[in-house]
């Protein structure tokens, strides 16, 4: 699927998750999908566990997530 096809699957609304960026207009906030996916489930377990979700949808996490690194520069301390 296209990059802008999978980012218009994420919609902000700020009667929604408190305007967090979510999947659909749906109360999935893309955050809590990368916080799973981090957590070591897959993708097929995410998309079991919501019926509603689509694995676009789940993509289109990921490629959020990509976008908003690239447009901000985060330093991290090295130890």
């Amino acid at each position: 699927m296209a990059e802008t096809s999978l980012l218009s699957r994420i919609t902000v609304d700020p009667t929604v998750c408190h305007g967090k960026p979510c999947i659909r207009g749906l109360r999935y906030p893309v955050e809590s999908i990368l916080e799973y996916l981090a957590g070591g489930d897959s993708m097929e377990h995410v998309l079991s566990e919501f019926p509603d979700l689509e694995r676009d949808d789940i993509l289109a996490c990921l490629e959020f997530s990509r976008k908003m690194l690239a447009a901000k520069s985060v330093h991290l301390a090295l130890t």
